[in-house]
C-alpha cells in the first residue's frame, strides 16, 4: 500500500514521534528533518507540546471502530487546522496544506500530523493504522504491507508471540 506524499508525512511522523523513547529538542528535529517537514521544534517546550499533543493521535492507531477513529481524527483536526489549501511548490504538484498564516511550528506539525491521518483514513482505511498486537508492546505503525494484515511491529514481536504460542501448546 502506498500513500501519497503529502499525506503520508503526517501520518508516517505521527507513528514515529509516539515510538519516540524520548521526546528531546534534537530527537524531535531529526524526525522532523527524516520525514521532511520544514518545521523545526526550537525549544523543550515546543517538543514537550508537540508530544503531548501527538499522544492524543495514540487511539487512532489499533481502533477497531471506524466510527471512533473518524471522531478521533476530526477532533485532532479540529484543534490542529486554521484552513484547507492547495497547494502546488517546489515543484511538486498540487497538494493539500491544513494550515495557513502562522509561525508557530508546533501548530504546523499538529496540522500535518491531523491533516495527514485524516488522508490515511479516507484513502487507506483506518486498518492501516495498527498497534503492535504483542501483549506489553505500545509500538504503533502504518501498515503498508499488499494485503493489509500486519499484526505486529515488527519480526521481533511476531516470533516472540508465535514462540510463546508454540510452547504453550506443547
Amino acid at each position: 500500500m502506498q500513500f501519497n506524499h503529502y499525506g503520508g508525512t503526517g501520518t508516517f511522523l505521527a507513528a514515529a514521534l509516539l515510538n519516540a523513547p524520548e521526546c528531546t529538542v534534537s530527537r524531535v528535529s531529526a524526525l522532523l528533518v527524516e520525514h521532511e517537514m520544514q518545521s523545526r521544534v526550537s525549544n523543550a517546550t515546543q517538543a514537550a507540546e508537540l508530544r503531548a499533543w501527538v499522544e492524543r493521535a495514540r487511539p487512532v492507531f489499533g481502533e477497531p471502530d471506524p466510527r471512533a477513529q473518524l471522531a478521533l481524527v476530526n477532533e485532532l483536526l479540529g484543534d490542529a487546522t486554521t484552513s484547507v489549501r492547495l497547494s502546488a511548490h517546489d515543484g511538486n504538484p498540487p497538494h493539500l496544506h491544513y494550515i495557513t498564516d502562522t509561525d508557530d511550528p508546533v501548530a504546523r506539525i499538529r496540522a500535518a500530523i491531523a491533516g495527514g491521518l485524516a488522508v490515511a483514513l479516507c484513502g487507506a482505511g483506518g486498518d492501516r493504522l495498527g498497534r503492535c498486537a504483542r501483549d506489553g508492546c505500545a509500538i504503533v505503525f502504518v501498515d503498508t504491507s499488499r494485503n493489509g494484515r500486519r499484526r505486529f511491529c515488527s519480526l521481533t514481536c511476531a516470533n516472540r508471540v508465535n514462540v510463546a504460542a508454540h510452547r504453550a501448546r506443547a
